[in-house]
């Protein structure tokens, strides 16, 4: 039998054309699957004694309780519900897509109005590891010429060291003196690894001046600029945005303690595509100039308590916006080029509230022609500045886009308040 060549081609044409087919199908319903996901976030917050109207308009239901084993009430997330809450109280919302498919479990609190301060200022930031963090390991010359690496694979990058033979490691300087003190015999670390604490052996090697070392390079401090993002009545505030990390192991440094400065914005670095600008400014790194203390280094933003004779809490407090209240549009974010905090414009252009990312949930876009004339947008620097909406503290700005300074990305106030 005699098989047409073109006929075998063309049945191989419809073949791959399927399988192409079988690929967008299976695509679009995992792409709808993933935006149906984050069309209903894992946590919802609604304000006591407010209706709240919530709208998620995904095909599905949902049941919601305080107690599993009484008072359900049924909804339709196909159209907008409303939520009321008499006190503050935690619910849960159990969702089942196409009203039989369990599909997602949602925590809803019910919270008391809250206001705080935007601040705006900038601020220099001075935080002290708990332990000394090791950057990394590496080998150096030993007194009789060899190449040696006494630390390697004993000791890794994000390591904290904080005892030698069960005496507590205080800084860097500390550590060194202990090293020294052993003269070349086995020492046994006790090491923070992660989640884990463990104790380790290692032995210095005398270099070649006569110096005991164990090749690690090590840090224990951290300092920089940022801003001031909010305060509350009692002092309690929130800066950043987002976490204090190591800049080789990129790691969120775990903090024992730190301290809120005074800075002086001296100089601006206009950002440009792939060339981020900067904010250039002098810290005062001194008990005069001392603003609060910081006691939680986090990745929603470093936390602690002003004294408010220093920073001076005279502007006015505003509500909060919960995720469901911030949209599309008009916004400002506060922060300070001079001396004083200004108002600048921006547009919110994007709002994901259930980004795996949680320094990102907001999309930014500079229009305001004067914060683009003098930083070309967002700048380093300005992470943790304001972003009001409609009188209403809704977030604060995070990161920039390198390849456009104009763009960049914010944190919902709502989980920087979560710490609280």
């Amino acid at each position: 039998m005699k098989i047409d060549k073109r006929t075998k081609k063309g049945r191989t044409y419809q073949l791959f054309l399927y399988f192409c087919l079988c690929l967008i199908v299976l695509f679009s319903g995992v792409f709808w699957i993933w935006d149906t996901w984050n069309r209903v976030p894992s946590n919802i917050h609604v304000r006591a004694g407010v209706e709240q109207g919530l709208e998620f308009y995904v095909p599905a239901t949902a049941t919601i309780y305080k107690n599993a084993s009484q008072g359900k009430v049924n909804v339709d997330l196909n159209r907008e519900i409303t939520f009321y809450g008499e006190a503050e109280d935690t619910y849960t919302m159990e969702v089942d897509l196409f009203g039989f498919i369990p599909f997602k479990e949602t925590a809803v609190s019910v919270i008391q109005g809250k206001k705080v301060t935007p601040l705006g200022y900038p601020v220099g930031i001075y935080v002290q590891t708990e332990g000394v963090l090791v950057i990394d390991t590496g080998s150096f010359q030993s007194v009789n010429g060899k190449k040696v690496s006494p630390a390697k694979n004993i000791l890794l990058p994000g390591d904290y060291i904080c005892e030698v033979n069960q005496q507590k490691v205080e800084n860097k300087e500390s550590l060194i003196n202990m090293i020294e003190e052993c003269e070349g015999k086995k020492m046994v670390l006790g090491v923070r690894r992660e989640e884990n604490y463990q104790y380790v052996e290692v032995q210095a090697i005398e270099d070649k001046t006569g110096e005991y070392k164990l090749g690690i390079w090590i840090r224990d401090n951290a300092q920089g600029i940022g801003t001031l993002t909010f305060a509350d009545e009692s002092g309690y505030f929130g800066a950043l945005g987002h976490g204090i990390n190591d800049t080789d192991t990129t790691n969120l440094m775990e903090m024992k303690e730190g301290g809120l400065y005074k800075a002086d914005i001296i100089s601006i670095t206009k950002g440009s595509k792939g060339s981020p600008g900067e904010l250039t400014g002098v810290i005062a790194y001194s008990n005069k100039y001392k603003l609060g203390e910081i006691y939680h280094n986090t990745e929603k933003g470093v936390y602690g308590f002003l004294e408010q004779q220093k920073i001076g809490l005279e502007e006015t407090a505003v509500p909060i916006a919960l995720k469901q209240e911030i949209k599309k549009g008009k916004a400002q974010i506060l922060c300070t080029l001079s001396t004083e905090p200004e108002l600048f414009e921006v547009e919110i252009t994007s709002i994901h509230q259930e980004d795996e990312n949680i320094n990102r949930g907001l999309e930014l876009k500079v229009t305001d022609e004067r914060l683009l004339d003098l930083t070309g947008g967002i700048v380093q620097g300005m992470s943790g500045s304001p972003i009001i909406q409609d009188g209403k503290l809704v977030g604060a700005v995070t990161h920039v886009l390198v390849n456009d300074p104009t763009r960049g990305y914010g944190i919902f106030i709502e989980n920087m308040l979560e710490h609280n």
